[in-house]
This record gives C-alpha cells, structure tokens and sequence, in this order.
C-alpha cells in the first residue's frame, strides 16, 4: 500500500468519526505552577520560532518524586488531528522520562520541581511550525495534563492595528484588530482558502477569535478590517498582589498568618463595572515566579494559602457564578477558582495555593447558560491595555498541514478611533 493511500483512508477515517478540537487536560490538585514559556522571563502563550527552545516546568506537591513522561503530537489549525505521521514532526524520540528534577530548598511547603527542555538528547526538535500539544503522563501511563503550543516561521509580515468599535452601542466598551498580512516568500493564491489567521487577547485561547479570512485583498496583501468579527470586550486592568517574601505583608496583601503554610489575606476587592476607568498597570494577566534571598526561585519560593474576598456586586443575574482566572491557573473556570458566598462576612471568598510571586488576576462571571463575561465585575473600558497577538496560518493547495508563516503582535496602549 503506498503512501498517499495510507494518507487518503487516513482522512476518510478521521473525516467518519467526525474528529473533534483537541482540549487541554487540566492537573490533579497536586501538580502547580506549569510554567510553559519560551525566551521571556513570565510565563505566557508559548509562541516560539522554529528551532527555539522551549522549557515546560511544573512542581509535584505530594513529596513523591515520580517520574513523569512526555508526548508530543502535532495539530491543524482548528485543532484537529494532523495526519502528519511523527517522524515528519519530530526529529528523535518522545515518550521519554523527564530527567531534571529538583526538591525545594528551605521551604514549609515540600515539593519536586521538574523542567523539560527542548531539544534534549532524545527530542532533538521539532521539523515544521504549526500546532502542537505536549502530554505529561506518570508512570502508570495516567495522563497529568496537557498543555498547547505553537511554533512560527517568520514567512510573512503581520501588521496589527488595534481602533476603537465602529458601534456607536459598542464604542465605550470594545476594541477592534486590523490586521494586514503581506510576504515576499509566498504568493498567496486562493487566500480564502488557503490562509487563516486568529487573534488572541492576553495570552488567552479560550476567549480568541479563529478562522478569520480576509475582507479584500491588494496585490499580495491581505486585508482584515473588520468591526464585530475583529471586536473583543476591552475588559479592565488586571488586579495584582506580590507576596515574594511571605513574612510581610507586600502589594495587595492585608495581613499574613503562619498556620501549617503561611496564609496571605488579600485586600477585599470590589466590582469596578460602574466606576470610572483608572489605568492601572499590570502584565495582561501573566504572573512572574519569584521570591527575596534567594538565588533559585523555582525550588526556593514557597507555597502559601491566598485568600480572596470580594463584595457581592449588584445587580449580578440570578444562578451566576464568580471565579478567579489568569494566566497562573490557564484561565480555567472549577472549583479551585470558584468563588463561595459567605453569609456570615456577606462576601465571596476563596482561597487557593499559589507559588510566591507576583500575579494578575480578575474576576470573571459564569451565568446560567454556561457564557462567560469578563466584564460582569471589571467593567468594560475602551482605554484598557491589552495584548493583542495575531497567528497566521497557511496551507498551499495540496499540502498537508498548516505551517504558521507569522506572529503580529500590537498594544491597545495605542489605541486610535
């Protein structure tokens, strides 16, 4: 049987069983900070050029000191199954043991800290951009997590615009992406086709907007100017707290007490939806690993209980509920981050062990029928600064996968009308 028609019955397959997007598997409670990133110093959407490195680490808090494994497999642009076999993804092995692994130093909370890196001598790197996921499993073969990444060729200029809403209804509250894509590699024919790009708002891929196809095109230039296709909610600057040393009270944080952990009591938040803008500035929803008096932060930061407390909003639509989201937790939405009223204090409340450090985080409201709205409780405003990246992917008539040929990136700091 040669290989086209292995690749064809491959696609019938897929395209019978009606293959879904691939989700990423959130940790047992006892796996914490997953720290995927590539050359920057905070953790964020691991968006990296081909041939970069890139450094998975993650602690393991039941004091065990298991041994974990790794896969990698490689996606469609829609997240789909690729039917890209391994060996044209990869070059050497995956399935393979994490070797470098560290037990905390000098801290109440134990923990083993693990870092994978690739390369490695096993990995010795990954072939094309495009999508991928990396699997971490223990050794029983029980899957841990999951987590996405993607890799770019810089093939193509990505110019990114961020304006204020066309809407009059909208004007106060949304911030549009302009997009225009040009290259001096590709030509691009058939660009409805053949092209797509996504535009992701602070790291997050829950909340960006795919499969965008450009409006017009001039020559070899591809232009998106949308209005309610482009648009997102502006949100609210990011509300932060700095505990690096758990014996004083830092930014954000009321008091401290020392039980079995220390215990850190954030200042009571409140809803800022019907109050003035106030620009604030923070890390788009980041957090940044780090601890005083000590030369390793990664086995030297302790844990410590957070507890946070916000005052019931008005006007919150029956059966709603409040969680806490960043980038430290994903921006996951259970019941580590679910916030609980208390009757007593008359306050939601919530406490979550976090590693030392400095974070970003709001409060966002799931309502009745399971929709997310960041701005129930922060508020809308069109003067927020958000991070705006843009991810374009291309796919030449009777190729097999989906290469993304380049990043744009843009600040709404700059917003213009």
């Amino acid at each position: 049987m040669n290989h086209s028609l292995i690749i064809t019955i491959i696609l019938l397959f897929f395209s019978y069983l009606g293959i879904s997007q691939v989700e990423e598997v959130h940790p047992p409670n006892y796996i914490k900070t997953i720290n995927f990133k590539g050359n920057t110093p905070e953790t964020q959407l691991p968006i990296l050029k081909l041939g970069d490195y890139l450094t998975l680490e993650f602690d393991a808090l039941n004091g065990n000191e298991d041994d974990y494994y790794y896969k990698i497999e490689y996606y469609n642009a829609d997240w789909t199954p690729s039917i890209l076999f391994k060996s044209e993804f990869m070059n050497g092995l995956d399935n393979q043991r994490i070797r470098t692994y560290e037990n905390s130093f000098n801290t109440y909370q134990i923990y083993s800290h693990y870092q994978l890196t690739i390369p490695n001598e096993q990995t010795k790197g990954l072939k094309v951009s495009g999508n991928y996921m990396i699997f971490i499993y223990n050794s029983y073969n029980e899957l841990m997590f999951s987590r996405k990444f993607m890799i770019y060729e810089d093939l193509a200029i990505v110019g990114v615009d961020i304006k204020r809403s066309r809407s009059i209804e909208f004007i106060e509250e949304k911030q549009r992406v302009d997009i225009n894509i040009s290259s001096n590699n590709i030509q691009f024919n058939n660009p409805k086709q053949t092209v797509k790009a996504i535009i992701v708002q602070n790291n997050n891929l829950n909340t960006a907007i795919y499969n965008l196809q450009p409006l017009f095109t001039i020559g070899n230039q591809l232009i998106y100017k949308y209005d309610s296709e482009t648009s997102f909610w502006a949100g609210n600057e990011y509300l932060f707290f700095e505990n690096k040393d758990v014996r004083a009270a830092n930014t954000g944080i009321q008091f401290i007490d020392l039980k079995e952990l220390y215990h850190n009591y954030l200042f009571t938040n409140f809803s800022r939806k019907n109050r003035p803008y106030t620009y604030n500035p923070d890390i788009n929803g980041n957090y940044l690993i780090t601890v005083v008096d000590a030369e390793n932060p990664s086995i030297e930061a302790d844990y410590v209980w957070m507890h946070f407390s916000l005052i019931p909003p008005k006007n919150l639509e029956p059966d709603s509920e409040i969680y806490i989201y960043g980038n430290f937790n994903n921006y996951v939405l259970d019941d580590s981050n679910k916030m609980i009223f208390d009757k007593e204090k008359n306050l939601y409340t919530n406490m979550m062990l976090l590693k030392q450090g400095f974070y970003n985080y709001k409060y966002v409201v799931l309502n009745k029928n399971n929709v997310l709205d960041e701005g129930a409780i922060s508020g809308n405003f069109y003067q927020t600064e958000n991070n705006y990246k843009v991810i374009v992917y291309y796919r030449d008539l009777g190729a097999r996968y989906d290469k993304i040929i380049g990043i744009g990136e843009g600040s709404s700091i700059n917003i213009s009308n």
